[in-house]
């Protein structure tokens, strides 16, 4: 049947062929900050890894102002009147050991320089200043990275590739209100500049860029939690970034990856997706790479069926846009926007499995041609030398049944597993007409 026939009869069909490659699987299913803290008490790191998860961000790391021990370039550099070239004035024991935990277990980290969320920062703010001396916080910068990736200071060389400068600079047009930023937008450019310059020059084939955009909801005038007219704040962050690339095209700076949140939905998440890629082609970043490195679909549905689907949908069709990886927030377990671990009793929440299922076609490798007709349906498929796989997901509140046409391998010879209100990770029997439960999802593989 062909697409026009099926949308005429509104039909759900998936038409996949394994033959037609069309590029590598994105990691889509990179996180913030890994499941416990420092070691692996509960086998949750075991998981990530079974999920084939390939980046941790570093933001928000160890809880509130970063545990005061963590990651931050405060906590790792407490004394900015010290001699940055001097390895006593750094202390990286706990930013060490827990970076060393995320990478045994396969994660790499993609380290946010700069610092944790001050949410009460009206009692009193820390470490969200414009550091006094951007040249210096840029080298201090330096010797972070050159700890991490050149031994320095009884380091290691973990080959970390992505440095974000900051985050979420433009959280509110007035700094006095802001929990991220206490200076204006040009103070943040110049400290962009002055560091990405430094940066680059001591370290060129990193990628370093930011800046952790609050995202782009004014253009659908609507936020996470609600469908409301737009608002001052977020017109500010639309306003904060064209200054920010007009900024950066002027003055000859590059950028290697342009980061944004959005706590947003499927169809918002793709309009945004879009918008960022035509934005930064104008200015002339056409190799920068695109990151929606904050993300989650309902933070309020953890624990529920629905929250798998609606984690798993995202990173479906957001494979389809410009976005070169997201990374959702938030696998650690003490966050309430961890959908992934149950904090009382250590086990998996549904979502994990979203993770689960998306790593096995990224470890295949190669995206194959899959065309989805149907509201709320979502697939992926992939291929590679032992397997081939498809990612099916039912994001509704009703029963979905839907038609496969398979080209380069048969239905029947498939193992089907299944994610609803009946099944965790079972395998069912394989059906000539997929029906998924509300909130489904199905993940069909052939052995090669």
């Amino acid at each position: 049947m062909n697409t026009t026939e099926a949308t005429i009869k509104g039909m759900n069909l998936v038409h996949v062929d394994f033959d037609k490659k069309c590029g590598k699987i994105k990691p889509m299913h990179a996180v913030n900050n890994g499941p416990t803290f420092p070691y692996d008490f509960y086998g949750q790191y075991q998981k990530m890894t079974d999920a084939a998860v390939p980046y941790a961000r570093l933001h928000d790391t160890g809880g509130a102002f970063g545990g005061a021990r963590y990651v931050d370039v405060a906590n790792v550099f407490p004394n900015f009147d010290a001699d940055e070239t001097d390895p006593s004035s750094y202390d990286f024991a706990f930013t060490d050991v827990f970076l060393q935990e995320l990478v045994k277990y396969g994660m790499k980290p993609f380290y946010r320089l700069g610092c944790t969320i001050e949410n009460y920062h009206k009692i009193k703010a820390y470490n969200i200043y414009p550091p006094k001396d951007p040249h210096k916080w840029a080298r201090i910068c330096e010797h972070i990275i050159r700890h991490y990736n050149e031994g320095w200071a009884d380091g290691f060389y973990m080959d970390i590739e992505h440095w974000e400068i900051w985050n979420e600079p433009d959280n509110e047009p007035d700094p006095l209100d802001s929990p991220m930023w206490r200076g204006t937008k040009e103070e943040f450019f110049t400290l962009y500049e002055i560091s990405y310059r430094h940066l680059k020059q001591c370290f060129p084939h990193l990628k370093i860029g930011g800046y952790a955009s609050c995202g782009f909801y004014a253009l659908t005038n609507s936020d996470f939690s609600s469908a409301a007219k737009s608002s001052p704040r977020k017109e500010y962050f639309l306003e904060f970034f064209d200054a920010f690339l007009e900024y950066t095209e002027n003055h000859g700076c590059g950028m290697d990856f342009f980061s944004w949140h959005s706590y947003a939905d499927v169809e918002r998440n793709i309009y945004y997706a879009k918008y960022a890629r035509e934005k930064l082609d104008a200015h002339g970043f056409k190799d920068c790479e695109v990151y929606l490195n904050e993300w989650n679909p309902g933070y309020r549905n953890r624990g529920q069926l629905r929250d798998a689907a609606d984690v798993l949908a995202m990173m479906c069709a957001m494979h389809g846009t410009p976005t070169d990886m997201l990374m959702y927030y938030d696998a650690a377990e003490r966050s309430g926007y961890c959908g992934i671990f149950n904090p009382v009793n250590h086990t998996v929440f549904p979502t994990y499995y979203a993770f689960y299922a998306f790593g096995k076609l990224y470890k295949m490798g190669e995206e194959v041609a899959c065309h989805v007709i149907g509201k709320g349906l979502f697939a992926l498929a992939a291929c590679g030398d032992k397997y081939n796989g498809l990612i099916l997901v039912n994001d509704t509140e009703e029963e979905m049944a839907v038609t496969l046409e398979l080209t380069g391998c048969a239905l029947l010879s498939s193992r089907v597993y299944a994610v609803d209100g009946e099944h965790v990770w079972e395998q069912v029997p394989v059906e000539e007409q997929m029906v998924l439960p509300p909130f489904g999802i199905r993940y069909l593989e052939w052995e090669l």
